[in-house]
């Protein structure tokens, strides 16, 4: 406790000098691994608290301390990483062989759970696209991203307000045309250090190089997905969450991508499989809880 009001009290400092430094445009590492060490921790809010007051930059990575993606480096970066961190401790801390290299040609590493699950076959938590926090009821009303009222007439007009390529389906005309989750909006960035939630191009790497087995693992029905190396992770079908209800857990599996379906921005990108076989690519509406299963590149 009193570690963590010595931290409080240097934010309010540097919040009071106002110490701020402009980036340029660059790909991120990993968000909030202010120090580089291929993890977020508290060691990353000392060291980006201790930056602010200092302005020395030798020991830090100032793209990854760019933790809200504005383009600068201030006390709203202190916060968004509390803030990931505290998100972060409500799940399962990852243990050493947490990841699974399955010798796929990008390197990329695959999670060896799904995102809040303790075991390769728990369900773990389920997540709307573009959300990083799981809940109790899933539908456009507790949506992040859709906002909507009725007029006068009792018409109602609604929209996404974020991720949307259609005048016609954004808030008020809304469009930024962002097709692509921001890590403050990938759940495995915000709950699994190192994580993100995958590409369509690492999908689409999975299914081409592995080899899918329709099996069991502890009486969870799921794929065990197998690489050209021999290493193996095991997908259960955890189904998906619409309102209050889980469905079709047992028998069919969907987990998303951080890629949008441009063409119909209320859906994005995932792997589904039901019963035993599956598909390359689908997508599913946004709004749904859907499971997510984190990828690193090695």
């Amino acid at each position: 406790m009193k570690e963590k009001n010595l931290l409080i009290k240097k934010a309010m400092l540097a919040l009071c000098l106002m110490t701020v430094c402009w980036l340029p445009a660059k790909a991120d590492d990993l968000p909030g691994d202010v120090n580089s060490d291929g993890r977020t921790s508290i060691d990353d809010v000392a060291e980006l608290i201790d930056y602010l007051l200092s302005g020395d930059a030798v020991s830090i990575d100032l793209a990854n301390a760019d933790v809200d993606h504005d383009g600068r480096v201030s006390i709203d970066d202190v916060v968004e990483l509390i803030d990931q961190l505290l998100n972060q401790s409500q799940d399962p801390d990852p243990v050493e062989g947490d990841w699974v290299d399955l010798g796929l040609p990008s390197g990329t590493l695959w999670a060896t759970r799904n995102v809040g699950a303790v075991a390769p076959e728990d369900y773990g938590d389920y997540f709307a696209w573009g959300e990083t926090a799981p809940k109790d009821y899933y539908n456009l009303d507790t949506y992040k991203w859709y906002q909507g009222y009725y007029d006068a007439d009792g018409y109602y007009h609604g929209g996404y307000t974020k991720y949307c390529t259609s005048s016609s389906r954004g808030y008020n005309g809304f469009v930024d045309n962002k097709t692509e989750l921001d890590p403050s909006d990938d759940a495995a960035c915000a709950h699994y250090p190192g994580g993100r939630m995958p590409s369509q191009e690492q999908i689409q790497e999975l299914i081409d190089n592995c080899t899918w087995q329709w099996t069991q693992q502890n009486g969870v029905n799921g794929h065990l997905v197998t690489g050209p190396n021999g290493n193996t992770m095991f997908l259960p079908a955890a189904g998906y969450r619409w309102y209050e209800s889980l469905r079709g857990a047992g028998l069919c599996g969907s987990y998303w991508s951080r890629t949008l379906y441009s063409s119909s921005p209320g859906d994005a990108y995932n792997l589904d499989f039901v019963l035993g076989s599956w598909s390359d690519w689908d997508y599913g509406y946004r709004v749904y809880g859907q499971s997510v299963r984190a990828v690193r590149v090695s």
